[in-house]
């Protein structure tokens, strides 16, 4: 039996999970059209190479990566390319992006899909394509490219493989039902997970509040001797990267950095499920498991939903009552973010779409002033100090917040759940990270600037000394030649009868 550890803070807020009936999946009804931003992930945007008008089939790539750091694009279905711009996306500071539209022609036609014969006689190298032609992002929430983080070069390598199946935010079941429903593609994914980053152990971490998902897992588990069921108290933000690897390995994640940094990866069930699918069955990315809820809602549950699918026809179909609602919610209570435009698409992190009514989540009270009760510090998760990150927010004091490590904050929402006097917390946290991520990008292009300029004073420089060691030369030259009683005249004179006689001679 694994020791099990404790983390530092965290809540227990009401879990309401029952309410979307975990371990049952339905299947969305197919849409009237598709909205799809080229951005679904984190890093660059994904570069449209449809037209207007263009028919595209299910699996076909509709948007090609733009560097290391991003991922493709696929068409859900076939249909008529209908329009590509700007529209709004499911983001938490309300950004429209470039999306391409498709009109779906309801014939579900697909482009043929090759999986490989045998995965284990395949370099890494063509793995990780496979992974990052099939569009493959982390769907657990965060979007990061997963090619990138399995080709990790840390010097110890990665030991330990964690499927993170806790899933400890209210409402949100996804990740219960897909490992209750597909524990045996679980282990599939994770099996080849492991072989490419050489993984000796697979953790499979399950909250004890999910007590069918973990013995699904341990039944499908047994067919992998490096795996192990792992199940702990359930608390909130448990399934945060940095705070299961303290859970399950009593192991701290440097701050700024990254779990391969202790030679740990961390991996969503769905995802594990994409990456096996990628590889056996030669499928990208175009549907996912999404759980939408909410008391405004006649038939909540899971649905197996096409990316791209607007979320007010997704919401439809689970009859919901727009007059009891009092807002959508992307994502959960904790994490997820007000929805300002039903025609927002479901994207790839799209793991929730909640639709609470007033009585069931009410509105934000009224923000008061800070009483310094300290109860903030209390339940942060990653020993922060959310208090002085806050007045440091508020008077942009950008030394200040990263010498308080602002970048180590999850957002996971505890401390603003905690705070008696209603501060939005996490807001201010997720505009000063803002501001330092563009704070490090400008100075990224002044040291560039300050770079190209002192190359180029240093070549001008060069420049400059060449042409005046030259017209040294030629001046010593001169005055060799005068010292010497040679007339430069008679001299040049002497050359052009030579070079003439020298031709005829030839002839």
């Amino acid at each position: 039996m694994r020791q099990i550890f404790d983390i530092h803070g965290g809540i227990h807020p009401s879990e309401r999970k029952d309410m979307s009936n975990p371990g049952w999946i339905s299947d969305c009804d197919m849409p009237s059209k598709l909205v799809l931003p080229v951005t679904q992930h984190i890093g660059a945007p994904a570069r449209p190479i449809v037209e207007v008008g263009d028919t595209v089939l299910g699996g076909q790539t509709i948007a090609e990566a733009q560097g290391l750091v991003s991922v493709p694009v696929h068409a859900p279905s076939s249909g008529t390319v209908t329009a590509i711009e700007a529209r709004a996306v499911p983001h938490a500071s309300g950004l429209t992006d470039i999306c391409i539209e498709i009109s779906l022609d309801g014939n579900d036609e697909w482009v043929s899909c090759q999986g490989l014969d045998n995965w284990r006689d395949e370099t890494k190298a063509v793995l990780l394509d496979r992974v990052r032609l099939a569009g493959i992002a982390g769907l657990g929430g965060a979007g990061f490219p997963t090619a990138i983080k399995l080709a990790s070069d840390r010097d110890g390598g990665i030991h330990t493989l964690i499927i993170n199946g806790t899933e400890c935010e209210p409402y949100i079941t996804a990740d219960d039902t897909v490992m209750q429903c597909f524990a045996h593609q679980i282990i599939e994914g994770a099996e080849i997970l492991a072989h490419m980053v050489g993984a000796e152990t697979v953790l499979l971490a399950v909250e004890d509040n999910k007590p069918e998902a973990a013995e699904a897992m341990r039944h499908a588990a047994a067919a992998l001797e490096s795996a192990e069921v792992v199940t702990f108290p359930t608390k909130y933000p448990s399934g945060g990267e940095k705070q299961l690897i303290e859970i399950l390995l009593n192991a701290q994640v440097p701050s700024g950095g990254i779990p391969a940094d202790i030679g740990v990866l961390c991996q969503n069930p769905s995802t594990a499920i994409a990456v096996r699918d990628a590889l056996i069955d030669g499928k990208p990315v175009t549907h996912r498991v999404t759980t939408v809820t909410g008391m405004s809602l006649k038939d909540p549950g899971n649905r197996r939903v096409m990316l791209g699918t607007p979320i007010k026809e997704l919401l439809d179909t689970a009859g919901f009552n727009a007059e009891s609602a009092d807002r959508v919610i992307h994502g959960g209570p904790m994490m997820g973010f007000a929805v300002t435009d039903l025609d927002m698409p479901v994207v790839k992190i799209t793991n929730c779409v909640l639709a609470p009514t007033r009585s069931e989540i009410p509105p934000p009270q009224p923000q008061q002033a800070c009483i310094r009760c300290g109860m903030c510090a209390e339940a942060c998760p990653a020993s922060l100090l959310p208090q002085q990150l806050y007045w440091y927010a508020r008077a942009k004091d950008q030394d200040q917040l990263e010498r308080h490590n602002l970048m180590d904050c999850i957002e996971c929402g505890a401390c603003a759940y905690v705070c008696p006097s209603h501060i939005p917390l996490v807001q201010y946290y997720r505009s000063a990270k803002g501001s330092l991520r563009e704070a490090a990008k400008e100075k990224v292009r002044s040291d560039n600037s300050r770079t190209r300029f002192e190359a180029r004073q240093d070549r001008l420089e060069r420049e400059a000394a060449a042409r005046e060691a030259k017209r040294a030369a030629r001046k010593a030259a001169a005055e060799a030649r005068a010292q010497g009683g040679d007339d430069p005249v008679q001299a040049a004179i002497e050359r052009a009868k030579a070079k003439k006689a020298q031709q005829e001679a030839e002839q």
